[in-house]
């Protein structure tokens, strides 16, 4: 069965974000796509998780657990969300081998389920690790859109030019317009 189109306005920000943007506002009104395993199905497509992870019920659960954990080390207190986060990083762990190729490292998880889950968590710890303070929320009025910033000088503000950037751009150009 072909997943459906993803109809999120944001994709393709590391995986920990991507989760995050799992919701997003259209017209005021909070979109969830975890809502069902129909757009848990296009999320793991969108993300090339398809094939790998069980995509139930159970895998869904587990990523919106992932999902509140993240939210809270993202846009709270990451000394509130440390338990949080670990308690889904309890259901997996990097497997290092030596292969023919060279040194691997694989995800290992007792219950696949939480593969997808894991594995966004994991990629949130590299990300802190990276540049932390890369990870925006978009500055746009109403977006709950969150992205890495790869801009060259770290001043990245809104999800996407075109949309939010955009939106900003046009609302001070009409205050401009109405004062003079």
């Amino acid at each position: 069965m072909p997943t459906s189109r993803d109809p999120r306005p944001l994709t393709g920000e590391p995986l920990a974000l991507d989760l995050l943007n799992t919701r997003w506002n259209r017209d005021g009104v909070t979109q969830d796509l975890l809502a069902d395993t129909e757009g848990l199905a296009v999320w793991l497509a969108s993300n090339g998780l398809a094939g790998d992870h069980a995509a139930g019920p159970e895998a869904l659960e587990h990523l919106r657990e992932a999902r509140a954990a993240l939210t809270a080390a993202v846009d709270g207190s990451p000394a509130e969300a440390a338990p949080l986060v670990d308690a889904v990083l309890e259901h997996g762990r990097i497997r290092a081998r030596l292969t023919a190729a060279g040194p691997a490292e694989e995800p290992e998880f007792a219950d696949p389920s939480w593969g997808p889950a894991w594995l966004a968590a994991r990629n949130y710890l590299e990300l802190i690790t990276r540049a932390p303070e890369r990870i925006r929320t978009c500055a746009g009025g109403g977006c709950i859109l969150h992205f890495f910033d790869t801009s060259r000088n770290g001043t990245r503000r809104w999800c996407s030019m075109a949309a939010c950037g955009n939106r900003a751009k046009a609302s001070r150009h009409y205050a401009r317009s109405k004062e003079g």
